[in-house]
């Protein structure tokens, strides 16, 4: 299975490119048609008086017909590609998983503290090690 990769970041909801210990992990979500009207790909809203893209807006909009879908709601049916390196087994591999993040403990090690974060998580396809992409903490 050949994942297709993105010509821009134009056509992409989420992009990253993450460099671990001893392996790597590059992930993108395509945007999806309108639901209603199949027409355009869905987006962020953008704003009217500069033109640019509302990037911490709650919602999703068609630019067609002005369909607009809730995020969480939207980004539940969309679909992750990965490409990685597993930091364990050095095992290259390309995978296809559905786009929802979990809460899930991290151990601080500075502090020796857990906290919570969002993350997608996918097993490696030769040793079935959890791997996780971990949304950037503020």
């Amino acid at each position: 299975m050949a994942l297709v990769e993105p010509k821009s970041m134009d056509e992409c909801v989420y992009f990253t490119n993450r460099v671990l210990d001893k392996g790597k992990i590059r992930c993108w979500v395509f945007k999806e048609k309108c639901p209603k009207c199949g027409k355009s790909l869905m987006g962020k809203p953008r704003d009217p008086k500069t033109g640019k893209i509302q990037i911490r807006a709650k919602e999703y909009k068609c630019p067609e017909c002005n369909y607009t879908l809730p995020e969480q709601e939207y980004e539940d049916t969309l679909t992750a590609n990965i490409q990685y390196t597993c930091p364990y087994c050095s095992h290259d591999g390309e995978i296809q998983v559905p786009f929802k993040r979990k809460k899930i403990q991290i151990l601080n090690e500075e502090t020796g503290t857990k906290k919570a974060a969002e993350s997608l998580r996918f097993q490696c396809q030769k040793c079935n090690k959890n791997l996780d992409i971990t949304k950037k903490m503020k």
